[in-house]
Formats: C-alpha cells, sequence, structure tokens
C-alpha cells in the first residue's frame, strides 16, 4: 500500500505552490491507497449523463449536497462561486473555522474571515457545516503550548514606602507622613467617592495658589541603595479640572516634571536613581487652588529573584480543557441558528484504530507550530474524563440545537479504525446522547478495495445514527508523480469509483440516517491532491469548471 503525504508536508520541502486558493487538508497521517489497480473500467458510466445539477439530482437520496470552499475563492461574479451555488446547498468552509485560523499566538480570537465567508455563503442561499472544533492539525499550538508551559515566577519588587493608601491614622494624623509649609488642608478620607482602594485616602484641600513646595506632604525615610532606580507610582484625581503638581525627593532633591491632574482617577509615575542611602518623597502641590484626593502609592526598587515551575499534571489538564471548551462555547454560540451542524471532534484515530496519543502519534518537527494533541492532556480512556466525551459535552450545552458529528478518514481501508469508531461514539453516547452523526472522509483511490467501502458504510449505519461522506476525492495519481498524466482510462475508472460509492452510501445508509455527502473541493484545481509535486484530478469539474467524466460516474451512482 502506498500513503499520500499531507500537503502541509510537501510545503515543508518547497513543493507546496498552490495552496493560495486551496482547501488545506485536515490529516498529516498518510491517506492509503492501493499499489496496483484492484478493478478495470465497467464501461457503466455514460459520459453524456451529466444534464442537471448535483443538488436537485441528489435530493431525492439525501438532504445535502456539499462543497468544500475557501474564502478567497468565492468572489462575486467568479464561476468558481456560480459552480458552487449551483451544485451545492450545504457547504463546508476548508480552513476558516478551525482552531488554528481563529485564535492567535496570544489567545485572542478573530472570526472576521469566517464572518465575512459566512456571509457570502448566506447571501447565496447555502448553508454552513462547521468544520472543525477540536483536532490536532492546524491548531494554535504556540498559543496552546503556551498554557502548560512552566510558570515563570516573576521577579519581586519590593516597596519600601510604608502606609502609601492612608490606611492608618492616629487621631487627625496620618501615620508615616509629614506636612510641611502648609498652608492648605490636609486629611484623611473615608468618602467612598473619594477612595480608590481601602477605606482611606489623602485628601488635600488648596486654598489659593502659592509655590508648589509650599503646599507639601512627605513621606517617612526610606532605606534605598545610591546609584539603583526608583520607581514611584501613585494614583490621583482632582475636584476639578485644572490640577496639577510635582514629586521631589530628599535628602538630595530631585524633581519630576508637572503631572496635570484630571478628575478621574489615574496612575502617575517618576523614576529616579537614589543617591543617598536614605531618602522620602514629596508632594508638592501648591501650583493651582484646587481639592486633590491620592491613594496607593508605593516605591519599589530593582525587582529581585525569578525562576520558573512545571505545571502539574492536574493544572495542565484543568488548562488545556479549559481553551477547548472556550474554543468550542465562543465559536458554536456565535454561529447558533446560523451554522447548524458541526464536527465536534475530527481525526481522533490512528490508523490501527487507537486514539491518537503522544504515543503512537508524533508531531512533525516542521508542524510543532500548528499540532497539538488535546487527548494526552485531558484524557484518553474511556471514562467521564474522555477528551473527546467532554468535547462533545461541552458542544451539546454550547447550542443543543446543532447537530454534532465525529470525523475521521481511511475508515473504509482500515477495519480497526471504522469498528473504534462506532465503540467510540457507542460510548459517548452511553453518558447522553451527545453524537448525532458521523462523517467519513473519503478520500479514496479509483482502486480502493469496494469490500472496505461496503463494510464502513455498514458499520457506520449500524449505530443508527446519522452518516454523511464528509471529504469525498478520487485519487488518480496514486504513485505521486511530479510527472502524471492521467491515462485514458483513468477518468472512466475515477467515475466508476464515484458511482459505486454514491451507490454504496444508498443501499447500506438507510434513508433517514443520510446526512449528505460533501466532495471536497469545487474543480481540480483546488484540490489538496493536486500539487507542483504531485499533480492530480481527483474532482467532478475540470480546471474551468466543466463537468467531467466523474460527475455522469457520481449522477449514474444515484440511479
Amino acid at each position: 500500500m502506498k500513503k499520500i503525504l499531507h500537503p502541509l508536508r510537501f510545503a515543508a520541502t518547497g513543493l507546496l505552490l498552490i495552496y493560495a486558493t486551496s482547501c488545506k487538508k485536515e490529516n498529516y497521517d498518510d491517506i492509503t491507497v492501493p499499489d496496483v489497480p484492484l478493478v478495470t473500467t465497467t464501461g457503466n458510466v455514460n459520459p453524456a449523463d451529466s444534464i442537471g445539477t448535483l443538488k436537485a439530482l441528489t435530493a431525492a437520496s439525501f438532504p445535502n449536497m456539499g462543497m468544500a470552499i475557501t474564502a478567497n475563492s468565492m468572489l462575486a461574479g467568479s464561476p468558481y462561486l456560480a459552480t458552487v451555488k449551483a451544485q451545492a446547498n450545504n457547504i463546508t468552509f476548508g480552513n476558516e473555522l478551525k482552531e488554528g485560523s481563529v485564535v492567535s499566538t496570544n489567545g485572542t480570537y478573530n472570526y472576521t474571515t469566517a464572518d465575512n465567508l459566512y456571509n457570502i455563503c448566506a447571501n447565496n442561499g447555502l448553508q454552513v457545516f462547521g468544520h472543525t472544533l477540536v483536532w490536532h492539525s492546524q491548531q494554535s499550538a504556540t498559543y496552546l503550548n503556551s498554557l502548560i508551559a512552566p510558570i515563570v515566577t516573576a521577579p519581586v519588587l519590593t516597596n519600601v514606602l510604608v502606609n502609601g493608601g492612608f490606611e492608618t491614622v492616629s487621631g487627625t494624623t496620618i501615620s508615616n507622613w509629614s506636612v510641611y509649609n502648609s498652608p492648605a488642608s490636609f486629611s484623611s478620607t473615608t468618602a467612598a467617592n473619594e477612595v480608590r482602594s481601602g477605606t482611606r485616602a489623602l485628601k488635600v484641600a488648596v486654598a489659593a495658589p502659592v509655590q508648589p513646595y509650599q503646599v507639601q506632604i512627605t513621606s517617612d525615610l526610606f532605606n534605598t541603595t545610591v546609584g539603583t532606580n526608583y520607581t514611584m507610582t501613585f494614583y490621583m484625581k482632582a475636584a476639578s479640572a485644572g490640577g496639577r503638581m510635582r514629586i521631589s525627593t530628599g535628602t538630595t532633591a530631585q524633581y519630576s516634571a508637572d503631572y496635570n491632574i484630571t478628575t478621574d482617577w489615574a496612575p502617575y509615575t517618576f523614576t529616579f536613581p537614589a543617591k543617598d542611602a536614605q531618602t522620602r518623597v514629596y508632594f508638592d502641590m501648591g501650583y493651582v487652588a484646587n481639592t486633590y484626593f491620592v491613594d496607593d502609592v508605593t516605591v519599589t526598587g530593582p525587582a529581585v529573584g525569578s525562576g520558573s515551575v512545571e505545571q502539574t499534571p492536574a493544572q495542565k489538564a484543568a488548562a488545556i480543557e479549559n481553551e477547548m471548551k472556550r474554543y468550542i462555547t465562543t465559536t458554536m454560540q456565535r454561529y447558533a441558528g446560523k451554522i447548524k451542524a458541526w464536527d465536534v471532534v475530527n481525526e481522533a484515530f490512528v490508523n490501527n484504530g487507537q486514539l491518537r496519543t503522544n504515543t503512537n502519534y508524533t508531531i512533525p518537527t516542521a508542524n510543532t507550530t500548528n499540532e497539538f494533541l488535546y487527548g494526552p492532556y485531558i484524557g484518553t480512556k474511556y471514562d467521564n474524563n474522555n477528551y473527546i466525551l467532554k468535547a462533545f459535552q461541552y458542544a451539546k450545552a454550547a447550542d443543543p440545537t446543532a447537530l454534532r458529528f465525529i470525523n475521521d478518514y481511511n475508515l473504509e481501508t482500515s477495519k480497526a479504525k471504522v469498528d473504534s469508531m462506532k465503540a467510540l461514539v457507542m460510548f459517548i453516547n452511553s453518558k447522553g446522547a451527545l453524537v448525532d452523526g458521523l462523517g467519513t472522509q473519503m478520500h479514496v483511490a479509483y482502486n480502493t478495495t469496494r469490500t472496505g467501502i461496503d463494510y464502513a458504510f455498514k458499520t457506520l449505519a449500524s449505530t443508527g445514527l446519522k452518516i454523511r461522506i464528509s471529504e469525498l476525492d478520487v485519487i488518480a495519481n496514486t504513485a505521486r508523480s511530479a510527472t502524471y498524466v492521467p491515462s485514458v482510462t483513468i477518468p472512466s475508472l475515477q467515475a466508476d469509483m464515484y458511482k459505486y460509492i454514491v451507490q454504496s452510501y444508498l443501499k447500506n445508509v438507510p434513508a433517514a440516517q443520510r446526512y449528505g455527502i460533501t466532495v471536497w473541493g469545487v474543480a481540480d484545481t483546488d484540490s489538496w491532491l493536486n500539487t507542483a509535486a504531485a499533480p492530480d484530478v481527483p474532482l467532478l469539474f475540470d480546471k474551468n469548471f466543466k463537468k467531467k467524466v466523474t460527475f455522469s460516474g457520481f449522477i449514474q451512482g444515484l440511479k
């Protein structure tokens, strides 16, 4: 068996050239394709049988005919948009709602591109399928890893000033502060609108303008290290506009610039080098007649001490689970009532049917900024801490009206994987009606074994849940050759495969369980399989958006 590498692996080699207008495919694992043809053309596909549109011709068999799209292709008046609008009624965003497209490296969310694309779809009568909420690829891995990084213990800033909040008084005297040269009124106020924090603040009423140092209150002396910078921070406001004051120090005098004080609490700072072994700070407030309020004064020297502490497994689990919940909840609630079905979890399994963990899957070095595994932190055992179970619980809570799907690839080529998919959803739904449907991606080759396709549909349908073909395409260039040119028989073989998949879907999935089929792309030129390193023609429309014989095969499968 051969395997097809994910396009981002091609990108790492510098060979990816066309993805500016393509749907980046998900899995970094490999898509399995046979080494040699297993079937020959049946001659049952009539190339002329292509009259009509996909959405009209499929309507009697299943409700949703879909295509995968990207934002920069859906341009008004373009043949791309015209084709999508004519052929489909259900759209999957190729990239725009993946976590890595929304979440920045600092954890902020930006839905601008997704919102714009949704509006284009809605304005053209296209329902959107949400793809995808929890996945290991195309993540903001830099941000996710920052949540579980060692906790840095910041250097400690020591406040050398005593009673900077003016909370301690003795009668009418404010402890640790002295009034000099003062024709003004100094007092400790407890009025709620005159206190920033705590229960008290300093109130200074300047009756008439004098020299700034003639209205002055000073702190006690505090020890300093000569030559070291100290920063004084204080909060201040004035009763009326036009307030003005400054800070000075002693023993050796130093002066700040003048501060213009507003009528709202605001922070002010003054940094000065220590010139003596001890100093004090002065509020010089005689410039203008006004009433001033001062609170939360600190003087800090150089920060001392730093380091880092590794987070515990419980701390890491909580951090990752909280972020998973935040993305699910924020995204689903943003589009509640608009997007009515979601891939809640995508590609949870490796090919042998095990849930993907850091013991059976290694993130490629080139992808450390865009791949992240949730399971190893939250849990992959089939218990109440299973990350997939939690994802579906959070999704149901976020939008109970939306349908919730789980999606994966190679289900038609790995019996172990499709069996594990069934077992997983049965476990999850034993905890409540959480999973509504299963998606099988169906990235197949023209020569993929048909018994595996049948087995996949039968197994998935046996869950009783809705079944969708979520990302259908048919690979022609199975050798992934850079010089590939399709032989004359390949289009018929691809058409046969499209026909067989549709027939098997209709035969093995009861009508009530058929959610629909989505083709992964529109024209061959925007397929994730079509690269400079390995050209391919896997879709239903050619580069000019003309129907191919594969379109005829798809349609004949319906008959």
